[in-house]
């Protein structure tokens, strides 16, 4: 059945360039925010699924899409939090549903312990944690072998090698190309500069912070290999009161993969707030 909405792109001028977004649907505004290996156009089953009873918007983050990049080559995760404010203030948009996937939770949870009034509610879903406490050396080994990948491999090469551990093991071929497509698009420099903010990012000191009055759900898929269940359960356990999905078999694109259970996951985590 053909979707009764349209989905418009437009873009706002930010300080450090234009950016760019997708929006679809009325009623209260939900931001989808991508991962490093993706983009605005990745969450067309949220759409689908959510427009007809909410306003969707998913940004392309800095770097991505038709989004300009930042001047700076190790922009940190205040910056990408303050694209975030600043894009929903030229849209005179105040508080928010977020939602979050892997580094795009880790920038929902900036904005939300910088400006916990802009958030209705939060959901963090195959959470990126960051690497800001893990030893230099790591680190800089695990920066190193993401930025060179794309760098030596290309991103059509990159996408290929890494897209289909994104998915669980009864991935369908249809997602597993979607994958690796929205993957394959990326910009080299933008790709880098977001896993530089990768880099230096702590979600766990964010969500520590967050006022309990802030609403918070964590979603994982069971089969994610990319930011495994553990990690997300650290994230879980780091403020009291956060409520826990899981995906049985997902992987880490689970909202592309289980589409219709990440859906209904979000509107029943919405359908028990004031």
């Amino acid at each position: 059945m053909a979707a009764s909405f349209s989905i418009s792109s437009s873009a706002v001028s930010l300080p450090h360039g234009t950016l760019s977004y997708l929006e679809a649907g009325c009623g209260a505004p939900v931001v989808l925010l991508h991962g490093i290996g993706s983009a605005a156009c990745s969450f067309q089953a949220q759409f689908e699924g959510l427009a007809p009873r909410w306003r969707v918007l998913a940004w392309n983050a800095p770097g991505y899409g038709g989004s300009a990049g930042f001047h700076e080559d190790w922009p940190t995760v205040d910056d990408y939090s303050e694209a975030v404010e600043t894009w929903l203030a030229a849209l005179s948009i105040d508080a928010v549903h977020f939602v979050g996937h892997s580094l795009g939770s880790l920038i929902a949870a900036r904005v939300a312990a910088k400006h916990p009034e802009r958030v209705k509610s939060l959901t963090l879903s195959s959470c990126a944690i960051g690497h800001a406490c893990l030893p230099v050396a790591e680190r800089e080994r695990l920066l190193a072998g993401r930025i060179g990948d794309v760098d030596t491999l290309g991103p059509r090469a990159m996408a290929e090698m890494r897209g289909p551990r994104l998915l669980g093991p009864d991935a369908s071929l249809k997602h597993i190309r979607a994958v690796v497509d929205n993957m394959a698009s990326v910009d080299p420099r933008g790709y880098a500069q977001a896993a530089r903010m990768l880099s230096s990012g702590d979600m766990l000191a964010d969500v520590t912070s967050l006022s309990r009055q802030v609403p918070v759900q964590v979603i994982f898929g069971t089969a994610d290999i990319i930011t495994p269940p553990e990690a997300n359960l650290r994230v879980a356990t780091a403020r009291a009161g956060i409520v826990v999905a899981t995906i049985e078999s997902a992987g880490h694109a689970l909202y592309v993969e289980a589409a219709d259970r990440f859906n209904a996951i979000l509107e029943q985590f919405w359908a028990t707030l004031p």
